[in-house]
């Protein structure tokens, strides 16, 4: 009985698990046991989701011209920066006549994070990617639009101009 294990990074499939029966690596007691097993839980191959640090690619996901920013710095917090906080960043890759360029130092708020993160109500939320919403120094929307989904969380960290701009809340 092969298993199959796939993620974003790496794939394992039937070839790879007969090398590793043949070669004893996966009997730690004698017994062979297979990744579908309850006592394996899929742990061989899980992409780590961290926070959005130094040199993190982000998407930008309103109108104000940037398709993709990288991070420069969190302002809040020695590890990095989680949901509805705020970045500086510079900008990677930007329409033709948007209102920002290429190589702009901008600051953003982080509107879709990777990382899991916690509910008062004891659920989690996790999106699938790491996305932003571009704003001035005061912290007001350069855009005019927000693609996607936005979690409620910013309610609690003041960002009600871009609950109001998103057009769907998580």
């Amino acid at each position: 009985m092969a298993a199959f294990v796939a993620s974003k990074w790496s794939k394992v499939g039937p070839p790879l698990l007969d090398n590793l029966r043949s070669s004893r690596l996966l009997e730690p007691f004698g017994k062979f046991q297979d990744i579908a097993s309850p006592g394996w839980n899929g742990l061989l191959f899980q992409q780590l989701r961290t926070f959005i640090q130094m040199r993190t690619k982000l998407k930008v996901v309103d109108n104000s011209g940037a398709k993709w920013v990288r991070c420069i710095q969190a302002l809040k917090g020695r590890k990095g920066a989680r949901l509805g906080d705020t970045i500086i960043a510079s900008v990677q890759e930007a329409q033709p006549r948007g209102k920002v360029k290429k190589g702009e130092v901008v600051y953003g708020v982080v509107v879709r994070a990777a990382m899991q993160r916690g509910r008062c109500d004891g659920s989690e939320i996790r999106f699938d990617d790491n996305a932003v919403v571009l704003v001035n120094k005061q912290g007001e929307p350069i855009g005019t639009r927000v693609l996607g989904p936005v979690p409620h969380e910013l309610r609690r960290k003041k960002h009600l101009k871009i609950l109001t701009l998103a057009e769907h809340i998580a």
